[in-house]
């Protein structure tokens, strides 16, 4: 009697597995039903990259060579020649610099990248002489970041060590939980204008059956700690493809549990969109003390070493070539031209949180990071190193 009822229950789905592939055989629309309800769609951030190799198979042209990392530096500074040194004057004078940089000159050669190719947006609308073409042939591209770090073995390729382990956390850590609404849309193809609403979400991102991230979960509004991330962009989308105005953007960026933001001026998206996923480029003018902090807080010095990621040397040259946002009393720039390469998958939103949003984004505002309290001038960091001629020769500075 039981293997009657049991053949009879496997017939039975068996036959309402083949009814409902039939049906949805005759129903295409209803098989690959659109995400897009009322004009709105959402996704999340999966994925974030700093713009710097062109080819993830290919590393950055680097025509001096690679840069030194914080062990080489060490070395060079502190080399095994018999001389007494303390702690405190080796290991924890290092990291004090590294926490507190100044623009003095570095006595370490610094590479910087090579090549007039380089993805990124065009950010002030002109095409300067130390502008890019993309890789598409786009001039007037404005990624002065993509020098800083592409002769920097943490960001020369797609397994630079540093940037890899930053992206792998995106998706992993629900601080970074990035959204992006776009209303307004007649179609993914053309919308002459949308509005964009970025938000903080709360919620793990969907996963199947192998751990792969899927589309359709839905997400909660966090309109309490994330509230400073709650913003506001405008925009079209031409041929698929999302473009913003420019506008300020704040993005959540933890590594390894130690909450991290970065800000970018003037940012613009440009993803190409489809029901389930959006990808491209957001691209701005990074804030060189936002940039950094999020940098020492996310990697330690240990943790730079793997990519040879010498962070001090590093700020002095973001410092360099800042090309946007002058202070209004020193007129010395504050941020620097960059592009991120970007991820997401489509999810919902849950309706009754977007309920808080109005009273969340009168009450917080994202303030970006203004450089330590009691910075160190240049000259005391010149007194560090009396001997920096004898530094620079030793390593290998012309």
């Amino acid at each position: 009697m039981m293997q009657r009822v049991g053949f009879s229950l496997a017939a039975a789905v068996a036959s309402a597995i083949i009814a409902a592939a039939a049906w949805l055989s005759s129903h295409p629309a209803a098989a690959q039903e659109s995400p897009i309800a009322g004009g709105t769609i959402a996704y999340a951030l999966t994925a974030l990259r700093w713009a710097t190799y062109v080819k993830s198979d290919a590393p950055v042209d680097c025509p001096q060579g690679v840069n030194d990392g914080p062990r080489e530096e060490f070395q060079a500074l502190y080399p095994n020649d018999g001389a007494t040194r303390t702690l405190v004057d080796t290991q924890v004078k290092r990291e004090i610099e590294n926490w507190f940089p100044t623009t003095a000159p570095d006595p370490f050669p610094f590479h910087e990248a090579g090549g007039p190719i380089a993805d990124g947006l065009n950010l002030d609308g002109k095409i300067g002489p130390n502008d890019f073409k993309s890789p598409q042939g786009e001039p007037g591209i404005d990624n002065q970041l993509y020098r800083a770090l592409g002769c920097i073995n943490s960001y020369r390729d797609s397994h630079g060590t540093n940037d890899e382990l930053n992206s792998l956390e995106i998706p992993k850590d629900g601080y970074n939980r990035l959204l992006i609404e776009i209303t307004g849309i007649t179609s993914l193809e053309e919308s002459e204008q949308v509005e964009v609403n970025v938000y903080r979400g709360l919620d793990p991102l969907q996963t199947g059956a192998t751990g792969a991230i899927i589309a359709g979960g839905t997400q909660r509004i966090d309109t309490r700690w994330g509230a400073r991330f709650i913003q506001h962009l405008r925009g079209k989308i031409v041929h698929g493809v999302l473009t913003t105005e420019p506008s300020d953007l704040a993005i959540p960026w933890s590594v390894f549990s130690v909450p991290a933001d970065d800000y970018l001026r003037g940012a613009m998206l440009r993803l190409k969109l489809t029901p389930t996923a959006a990808e491209g480029l957001i691209g701005g003018y990074a804030d060189i003390e936002t940039w950094y902090l999020q940098l020492m807080r996310s990697q330690s010095t240990h943790c730079q070493s793997y990519g040879q990621l010498a962070s001090m040397s590093l700020y002095k040259e973001l410092r360099k070539l800042a090309d946007g946002y002058p202070d209004a009393k020193t007129g010395e720039n504050t941020a620097i031209s960059s592009a991120l390469r970007a991820q997401f998958v489509q999810v919902f939103i849950w309706p009754p949180s977007k309920a808080k949003v109005p009273a969340a984004t009168r009450s917080a505002q994202f303030i970006r990071y203004g450089g330590p309290p009691d910075r160190r001038s240049p000259s005391e960091e010149l007194g560090d190193y009396p001997n920096r001629a004898t530094l620079s020769k030793a390593a290998g500075a012309p």
